[in-house]
């Protein structure tokens, strides 16, 4: 392991099962001075739950300006600086890149873990091509932009992979039926937890299932990529 010092970690967290944490993560948050993180309270409770105390300061998207300075101050006087999540990779989807930007910019060493995050296990386990990908993250919230966003990617031909909140999936799939057309498709939810389920089949069909339940949890939405139609042979 390179000298912490001065350094700035990256470290995923578990999404679920404690037990996928990594052996070097452990040891890392060991090591690091200072841990920031979304909600302390949470990461509190993870790092009690492997013996660790760590001094904690919270770093989420409503402060992430004013703290990525802060962090900086503290790398610049040789402090290593642990960054996590309350749940998997920092920077996907969740709080990591001003703090990495201004890292760069002063020429501080990032290191970045890899480990735990909901995408990878959900496209892999989807049973739809993962050859090539094209992650978004979350749709817009407002309709109107939703909408235009599906609009901007419906020719993709790669496989789609969404995040999303589940008071919102029913509508990001009603929109998806609309724009995209009835694809084949998967939901996966709760991930490496207890109640992790995927629901597979096309997008009417996911529909159709999730209207006769309230479903809760974290999830990710695969969608199959634009099929263009193949041209039909001139035979003149």
């Amino acid at each position: 392991m390179p000298n912490s010092e001065g350094s700035l970690y990256l470290i995923p967290t578990p999404i679920g099962n404690l037990d996928d944490i990594s052996v070097r993560a452990l040891e890392v948050l060991e090591r690091v001075d200072l841990v920031a993180c979304e909600d302390t309270r949470t990461s509190g409770q993870l790092l009690k739950h492997f013996g660790l105390k760590k001094k904690l300061i919270s770093y989420h998207e409503f402060n992430e300006r004013g703290r990525a300075g802060q962090l900086l101050a503290l790398l610049k006087e040789g402090q290593s600086v642990g960054v996590i999540t309350d749940a998997g990779s920092p920077g996907i989807s969740d709080p990591a890149y001003r703090v990495v930007r201004t890292a760069l910019e002063n020429d501080i060493e990032i290191i970045a873990l890899p480990g735990p995050t909901a995408l990878i296990p959900a496209l892999t386990a989807s049973g739809l091509p993962t050859d090539r990908f094209f992650f978004e993250g979350f749709l817009p919230p407002k309709s109107g932009g939703r909408a235009k966003r599906l609009k901007s990617i419906k020719e993709f031909e790669h496989t789609l992979v969404f995040y999303e909140s589940p008071h919102r999936v029913q509508k990001s799939f009603q929109a998806m039926l609309e724009i995209l057309g009835d694809r084949p498709a998967c939901l996966a939810r709760e991930i490496s937890k207890k109640f992790e389920e995927f629901i597979r089949g096309n997008i009417s069909d996911i529909l159709e299932n999730i209207d006769k339940r309230k479903i809760k949890g974290e999830m990710v939405i695969i969608v199959a990529g634009h099929k263009p139609e193949k041209k039909k042979k001139d035979r003149s």
